[in-house]
């Protein structure tokens, strides 16, 4: 994948695909909002994608020649950042509510149908994004073949 364009076609992909999956995720906590002690689970989609993008747009860099800014701190008091690794790590977590149930679910139906919604939205961005990109270069094609 040398191309940008075939870079950008994989990462839209690959947003796709983490779209579905945390889709799945939260149909699965809809699915148990009357189990016991079940705890609503969601996963930090922008790391993943963030991740994702790092990886596809700079594997062909020299990753010594990127400059790290260091924090300054003038006492020290102040608390250490963290390293890259910690916060470039998406990983499924359990979404806290306040208003954790008296059998321990802490499912909230307004919180995952408001969070399904935005989540398809995103997904049906990503497509209609993906299917104009096909129709300009599908017209760039029969451009070309006109002027032959």
């Amino acid at each position: 994948m040398s191309n940008i364009s075939d870079k950008v076609n994989a990462l839209a992909e690959k947003a796709l695909d983490y779209r579905s999956a945390r889709g799945k995720l939260i149909a699965g906590n809809i699915a148990n909002i009357d189990t016991p002690f079940y705890k609503a689970r969601d996963i930090n989609f922008a790391k993943i994608l963030q991740n994702e993008a790092k990886e596809f747009f700079q594997k062909d860099k020299d990753k010594k020649s990127i400059k790290k800014l260091e924090l300054a701190a003038t006492q020290g008091k102040y608390f250490k950042s963290s390293s890259e690794d910690e916060i470039d790590k998406a990983k499924l977590f359990y979404r806290g509510s306040h208003l954790s149930r008296n059998d321990g679910n802490s499912v909230d139906l307004d919180v995952e149908t408001t969070q399904m919604t935005k989540n398809t939205l995103m997904f049906q961005a990503i497509i209609t994004g993906m299917k104009a990109k096909g129709r300009v270069m599908k017209a760039v094609i029969e451009a070309s073949n006109r002027t032959s």
